[in-house]
């Protein structure tokens, strides 16, 4: 059984390797390298995988497993400069990829309840990136 959570938050980020030259950044980036950042209503959806238990019926509480999420995730990144505030994120280029395993690294370990199965982390409703541990 897998049980999903979803939530949004809002965030402004650029995409900048600081070991590359400013051509190469550009080059790459576009205007995602634009020096003032840009920002996304981003939404964030977690997957929990485990069995059914019998005394309540769920694999986890999807109220519990939101509560979680905002604690490890939503709270620090919600309004915020992905570049600048967030320490979890400190020296990542925060694309989507990015904040997917940097996400997974938050939560797995807070999840007692079935095991983390997949993140979906929605950066425009026409991109989005899944991330089901393949790294860890």
């Amino acid at each position: 059984m897998i049980v999903t959570a979803r939530l949004s938050f809002s965030a402004a980020h650029r995409l900048h390797n600081p070991n590359r030259d400013a051509e190469w950044n550009r080059r790459t980036f576009n205007e995602d390298n634009n020096p003032g950042g840009h920002g996304h209503n981003y939404f964030l959806q977690v997957s929990v995988h485990g069995t059914i238990e019998g005394d309540t019926g769920m694999v986890i509480d999807l109220k519990k497993l939101k509560d979680i999420i905002r604690e490890r995730v939503i709270d620090h990144v919600d309004h915020s400069n992905l570049n600048e505030d967030v320490d979890f994120l400190r020296g990542v280029i925060p694309t989507a990829e990015n904040l997917a395993l940097c996400f997974w690294q938050q939560l797995a370990s807070a999840i007692k309840e079935g095991s983390l199965y997949e993140i979906v982390v929605e950066e425009t409703e026409k991109n989005s990136v899944t991330y089901r541990g393949e790294d860890e």
